[in-house]
């Protein structure tokens, strides 16, 4: 494992794009995902743990957003790598919320640990910088869908990262858990295989999986699970961390088990500047 990031007892709790929003009159939004109050609720929940998504603009400003477009979430439209940030800036979440800046997060929130999706290759090299001016490489974990953009990362950055499976790497993970053989395929110095049950239909989870993580130093986070009985049968399979966006049951489930963590403080301060 690398730096701080996976320091704290397990299971973790991940708030994907900072989660379903539970309002004042107890209504579920889903519609802010990867905005200020998505993650502001989080914390507030006790949440240590922030999944979120970069892509970067034109001008190379890197943003907390899924989407390669603007189109699904906001209320403008247009690639976000062919728009500058003074144009993007002017999108809102859910027709209201600004898109977050990741630098700004870093700072808004210096005790909280992010997980960080890499959506794009022009990307890369802003998260590097990013990472350098707030110093933030010890609470950040990174990953992506792509194992080439995955392995440019790995590859520019200039201090110890943790880094979770690229689709290459969970596949060698998931043969070598087939038979002892194949264990010389996985690579090693991954903190932690993040996976979805499943994919193209195909079984991705399974106990030998998470045995053979676990034989290499891995933990194993699986991703995106809303329905509390089924986070209880993978923290009963003894998987190390569920991301999810149904932050309330999750949090409620871990407390009546004994296995929520609250050895860190719970933030009821807004501290996300406002314009």
């Amino acid at each position: 494992m690398t730096g701080e990031y996976l320091d704290s007892p397990v299971p973790v709790a991940l708030a994907h794009r900072g989660g379903w929003l539970i309002d004042g009159s107890g209504r579920v939004r889903t519609e802010l995902e990867n905005t200020a109050p998505a993650f502001e609720h989080a914390i507030s929940l006790g949440y240590r743990y922030l999944e979120t998504d970069v892509h970067a603009t034109r001008d190379g400003v890197l943003l907390a957003f899924h989407d390669e477009t603007l189109d699904r979430t906001t209320d403008r439209g247009g690639r976000i790598a062919e728009l500058d940030y003074s144009e993007v800036a002017r999108a809102r979440v859910g027709g209201s919320e600004p898109i977050p800046v990741l630098e700004d997060l870093l700072g808004a929130w210096p005790d909280t640990r992010f997980n960080i999706d890499i959506k794009a290759d022009n990307a890369v090299e802003p998260l590097v910088e990013v990472l350098r001016r707030t110093r933030a490489w010890n609470r950040v974990c990174v990953g992506s869908f792509s194992q080439r953009r995955l392995d440019h990362a790995r590859a520019a950055f200039d201090r110890p990262v943790a880094t979770s499976c690229g689709p290459v790497d969970a596949a060698r993970l998931r043969f070598a858990s087939l038979t002892p053989v194949l264990r010389w395929l996985v690579r090693a110095g991954v903190s932690c295989a993040q996976i979805p049950l499943r994919t193209r239909g195909f079984p991705v989870l399974s106990r030998d999986f998470i045995a053979t993580a676990h034989k290499f130093g891995m933990q194993v986070h699986v991703w995106t699970i809303n329905r509390p009985a089924v986070m209880a049968r993978l923290l009963d399979a003894g998987v190390d961390g569920i991301v999810t966006d149904n932050t309330v049951a999750l949090r409620r489930l871990l407390t009546e088990r004994g296995e929520w963590d609250n050895s860190g403080p719970i933030d009821d301060q807004n501290r996300w500047p406002r314009e």
